[in-house]
């Protein structure tokens, strides 16, 4: 599939090739999925909700509810608030949601509908809301959108009443149910009270109940929003997906924010750690730092294989950054880096990550594709390749080892349960890598050096 990839790089501006991102309304439709009782409203064409759900259904194997305003021609010259209107009154009779949170796609930017006025112009039924995003398509990536609907909610419904609750808001990123279930364990365990937006667990991770629920039980609830505008402080998880909404709530209510990196490998799930323990002044519990050192210890048992491999990570910008951070901790050389997402702050990162460590001659790329990064192994190959599902072809042409991590990963199941965060998490990477490359040194060692002890 891969055959006319040029080894010879050029400069592309105005191209992408095999985009390492999504849209942004990929991103505003999971995060609202992440507050009870709310069904995410798709303010553009059917085709496009369609897409926008069947990308989430395919990495989640868990339907995407959502609705749309169903433009046609008509909408599509005249503008889609009378769509947007019908739509509501419609869905808040049949679906009964708590909440229904807009998103525009493309057609919708581009018409230039004003989501303000044509909410303020809507018959909301008491006790109900509506909140909304603008979510360009043709600018930013899912991330983006997963920020800005965030940012929203904290926009419309967080309230200030000058009573402290004693929680921290805590804003997890764009990530898997799996890895939030895994940082709020952690944050149970430092004893620190907190309220999580958006939080997909119990929603894209729901058990089989043999009945079908419109609104499973998990999600942020609309009160605890609202409530978060009494919260202590907030810890942003990401720069890239949580550091607006953190921003969004100092700014509406003065709750100062902490933004830290992505909780993967053990520095960053140090800080974590850390971060809650200053917040709580709780000891750290024996059974994290148990977790700690079995990771430590598992890091030394697989050094020999890992040791100076070179891998190739792409996928979306807070993950990736920290996954070079905790292949830089396994000894490996992250020879090239890549995310799909803008952002000259990715870029920034990732080299202060190589020039900690010592990394030379390594690439970093924002705002890249898959099709540079081929070029990029075309020219000198890795070991190893670490990203979602669209790398399988690479990993197919170059016969490299690929391990599947991040967003989408749409031909294998489990992962969204499994957490890449926390020690936990990290332990599950390290299993992940280490028995790729040994499959791989099993598969190329001639009979005579074939060991069965390893």
């Amino acid at each position: 599939m891969l055959d006319y990839t040029k080894k010879e790089p050029y400069e592309r501006t105005a191209l992408r090739v095999n985009p390492a991102k999504t849209c942004q309304p990929v991103g505003a439709m999971y995060a609202a999925l992440g507050v009870h009782e709310c069904l995410p409203h798709s303010h553009g064409s059917q085709g496009c909700c369609a897409f926008h759900r069947m990308f989430l259904t395919r990495h989640f194997k868990d339907p995407a509810m959502a609705a749309s305003s169903s433009f046609t021609e008509g909408a599509s010259v005249f503008g889609g608030g009378s769509n947007l209107r019908t739509a509501a009154k419609n869905i808040f009779e049949i679906y009964n949601p708590k909440i229904i949170a807009v998103h525009t796609t493309c057609l919708s930017e581009t018409i230039g509908d004003d989501l303000n006025e044509i909410i303020k112009s809507i018959d909301i039924p008491e006790g109900k809301f509506i909140v909304h995003t603008n979510t360009p398509s043709y600018k930013g990536s899912h991330i983006t959108g997963f920020s800005n609907m965030v940012g929203s909610f904290i926009s419309y419904l967080s309230v200030k009443t000058g009573k402290s609750n004693g929680k921290t808001a805590l804003i997890p990123g764009f990530v898997n149910p799996g890895d939030m279930r895994e940082m709020k364990k952690i944050a149970r365990q430092m004893k620190v009270p907190f309220t999580m937006l958006p939080d997909t667990s119990g929603v894209m991770d729901s058990p089989m109940t043999g009945k079908f629920e419109m609104y499973p039980k998990g999600g942020t609830t609309v009160e605890e929003v609202i409530e978060l505008g009494d919260c202590d402080q907030t810890l942003a998880i990401g720069k890239f997906s949580s550091e607006w909404g953190g921003q969004t709530l100092q700014k509406k209510c003065d709750v100062p924010y902490k933004l830290l990196s992505m909780p993967i490998g053990i520095t960053q799930t140090d800080n974590f750690v850390m971060a809650l323990q200053s917040i709580s002044k709780a000891e750290v519990p024996y059974e994290l730092e148990e977790e700690r050192g079995q990771l430590v210890d598992i890091l030394i048992d697989i050094h020999p294989y890992t040791y100076n491999k070179k891998v190739a990570i792409y996928g979306d910008p807070d993950t990736v950054i920290g996954l070079t951070e905790f292949v830089l901790e396994m000894g490996m050389i992250p020879k090239y880096v890549l995310t799909g997402t803008p952002g000259e702050a990715f870029e920034n990162e990732v080299k202060g990550l190589f020039e900690k460590y010592g990394m030379k001659d390594c690439q970093v790329k924002a705002y890249g594709d898959l099709y540079e990064l081929h070029q990029w192994i075309k020219n000198e190959g890795v070991d190893l390749l670490i990203g979602g599902t669209h790398g399988k072809h690479i990993a197919r042409a170059e016969d490299i080892p690929f391990i599947r991590a991040g967003f989408p990963i749409i031909d294998r199941y489990v992962h969204s349960y499994m957490p890449l965060v926390g020690y936990k998490g990290g332990m599950r990477l390290a299993e992940l890598i280490t028995n790729a490359l040994m499959d791989r040194q099993d598969r190329d060692s001639l009979e005579e050096d074939f060991e069965m002890v390893m």
